[in-house]
């Protein structure tokens, strides 16, 4: 046993580290040359900064770059956002920072602003600014279709880059600063909130040596393999000087006439040893925790397979006993005086109550399946990588559209074995119900955002576009998936179902439903919570999310554990006579999903530190969104599991 859990682990090692090493970086590589090789049709010498929405941890709204009153340009020539980017949020837009490849810039002005106390538009600016410092807004900048990054030390000598970049900082009345404040001592006056207005950039391009796109350009092109920034406050004594020792620029709570200049900076350094596929690396492996990560997940994999082996001799060895006692017995009334799950196989088939919906839950549920599972497929083949922006939602969206004919198509088999005859409402809820209850807590949430005024309010264009793939694709390939499964015969069951329902027995504490139910996803849970703390940390904390392979692999272990705690409580309730397990299958393993509610809970206590009703309720918001469709995903699993185990114990034994 220890030596096959061995030999398993080690293959999923290996497919996992395939999984991690197989990267697309999604985007074919530019090559930038200097000045003189201008006339090259094959190399560009213009680099452009693009800057993308602003976010905080502190709040879930998130602002477009000129809500801030930054420096701008004209944002007609915008880049095209596609779907997934534009319901993400993300809004990029040109920034008038530019650069020419290997060309050194210092203390390049951008433009200058000025806050009159007496102009009322200019105040309300310059206090949405200052209340963006207090929040800790951050910058996203983009170069070359990847982040420009911010990288400080923190804890253990280690150094952390993060995509973002904040916007200032602010210390309150009572000396305490935001984390921005505390990497540099310069920043301490009290009450005080202090703008980054100058940043030096510093990018590293390979150079070419030795390759041969280099040898076509005479090495003196380039790709860019890194980009990294140190945003600064800067009370510029004159033009053109932004040398260290300037004081820091400090905009009191009660300034009344204010100006300032926003400069920047920019280096070139050469490193050969960095390849233009590996350039993301050095972002991702500083994520913190990443250790952590792979420890916890081997670990869990461990527990995991152990108990599944457990669970699995178990229930072979009491099945086998069983099964071969029943087929053993010569007469009736041996049957009679059996006790167990064949008393009831007059019962156990007979159709649930509430049955049409039940069969739209667990349509929806095989729909949510099979776009997570095809999703997750791309992911790890590297196609959804962080350099495709948008490309997982988009991705998502797109499957989940498509895969409406498997919906409908199993809830009207299910159905149809249930013995209902309104199949006309049967098709109309599964197309309309669950994607109904998202798209309605999707768009109330969205009203938030417009009252706002965020960029992550979903333009009414968009709206209209996702109710077109609704209305014009999922929708009619859920009718032509139900067309399919009623023109199927019936699924026949391996016994027959008595007309008078069997009286169940008093049950013990730990065979009644709601005991049950309860315990059914505390495994399932257990295997996914260390994973879902870094799925939050990337919604939530914006940290970049990577571990596609390790998502997969706890994705493979939630199926099993799901399939197996409601298989085992089955089993359970069935040798106590109960013969009820339709709907109990479907809860057992969907109540995995309360514990994902309840986990969220924990972590916006514990971990975030948002601030205002808005932030709360679009939190919760969304969260109610990802957890009605896990209970939906983990819901349809176990009934699956429950269904073929029923059907296969009572089709190998001998029933009169």
């Amino acid at each position: 046993m220890y030596l096959v859990l061995q030999r398993l682990l080690c293959l999923l090692t290996t497919v996992v580290m395939i999984c991690e090493g197989f990267y697309l970086p999604g985007l074919a590589p530019v090559v930038y040359c200097d000045k003189s090789l201008n006339d090259h049709k094959n190399c560009k010498t213009d680099l452009k900064i693009f800057v993308n929405r602003l976010n905080s941890v502190e709040t879930v709204v998130p602002y477009e770059y000129h809500k801030f009153d930054f420096c701008v340009v004209d944002e007609d020539n915008s880049p095209t956002e596609n779907l997934g980017q534009v319901v993400f949020g993300e809004r990029i837009r040109p920034s008038p920072y530019k650069m020419t490849f290997k060309q050194q810039i210092q203390c390049q002005s951008v433009c200058k602003k000025e806050y009159a106390h007496g102009d009322k538009e200019k105040v309300s600016k310059l206090k949405f600014l200052k209340n963006g410092i207090a929040l800790n807004y951050n910058h996203h900048w983009i170069i070359d279709n990847m982040p420009i990054t911010w990288c400080y030390d923190v804890e253990n000598g280690q150094k952390y880059c993060s995509t973002g970049f904040p916007i200032g900082c602010f210390v309150d009345k009572d000396g305490k600063q935001k984390d921005a404040c505390v990497i540099s001592n310069k920043y301490s006056e009290k009450n005080t909130y202090y703008v980054f207005n100058h940043i030096d950039v510093t990018i590293t391009y390979h150079s070419g040596t030795n390759t041969d796109w280099g040898q076509e350009f005479g090495w003196d092109g380039g790709r860019i393999v890194a980009a990294k920034l140190e945003p600064r406050s800067i009370k510029h004594s004159k033009a053109g000087d932004c040398s260290p020792g300037l004081p820091a620029l400090g905009i009191g709570a009660d300034t009344t006439d204010i100006s300032f200049n926003y400069t920047y900076s920019v280096s070139w350094e050469t490193n050969d040893d960095i390849k233009w596929s590996s350039r993301w690396d050095y972002i991702l492996k500083s994520m913190p925790n990443t250790n952590i990560q792979w420890f916890s997940i081997m670990n869990s994999l461990v527990i995991v397979l152990f108990l599944s082996g457990m669970v699995a001799m178990i229930m072979l060895r009491t099945l086998h006993k069983d099964i071969a006692r029943y087929n053993q017995m010569d007469n009736s009334e041996d049957a009679q005086e059996e006790f167990g799950w064949k008393l009831v196989h007059g019962d156990v088939f007979r159709p649930p109550r509430k049955g049409m919906m039940l069969a739209v839950l667990n349509g929806n549920g095989v729909q949510i399946f099979c776009m997570t599972l095809i999703t997750l497929v791309f992911a790890c083949l590297g196609f959804l990588s962080p350099a495709n922006r948008g490309a997982l939602m988009t991705c998502s969206l797109v499957l989940y559209v498509c895969l409406g004919t498997p919906a409908g198509y199993v809830s009207a088999r299910l159905y149809k074995m249930f013995g209902g005859e309104k199949w006309k409402s049967n098709v109309i809820l599964t197309a309309f119900s669950c994607s109904g209850i998202v798209f309605g807590v999707f768009f109330l949430l969205n009203l938030v955002l417009w009252a706002k005024g965020s960029s992550a309010a979903i333009p009414f264009s968009t709206l209209i576009a996702l109710l077109a793939l609704w209305f014009g694709i999922s929708v009619p390939l859920v009718f032509i998936g139900a067309y399919f499964g009623y023109k199927k015969r019936a699924i026949e069951h391996p016994v027959r179902t008595n007309q008078i329902p069997r009286q169940i027995p008093d049950q013990s504490m730990y065979t009644r439903p709601i005991p049950g139910i309860i315990m059914g996803g505390v495994l399932p849970f257990g295997c996914i919570f260390i994973q879902l703390f870094f799925i939050l940390n990337s919604i939530w904390s914006h940290q970049t999310y990577y571990m596609f392979g390790f998502l997969f692999l706890v994705f493979t272990i939630l199926i099993i554990t799901c399939s197996e705690a409601t298989i085992l409580l089955c089993y359970f309730h069935l040798c106590a006579e109960d013969y009820h397990w339709w709907w109990r299958s479907f809860l057992t393993s969907g109540f995995t999903a309360i514990y994902l509610f309840i986990y969220c809970i924990h972590y916006l206590v514990s971990k975030l530190e948002i601030h205002g009703s808005a932030s709360y309720f679009l939190y919760l918001g969304y969260t109610f969104i990802m957890v009605f469709l896990f209970f939906l995903l983990t819901g349809s699993i176990g009934f699956f599991s429950c269904f073929w185990f029923v059907t296969k114990i009572y089709s190998v034994v001998k029933v009169d």
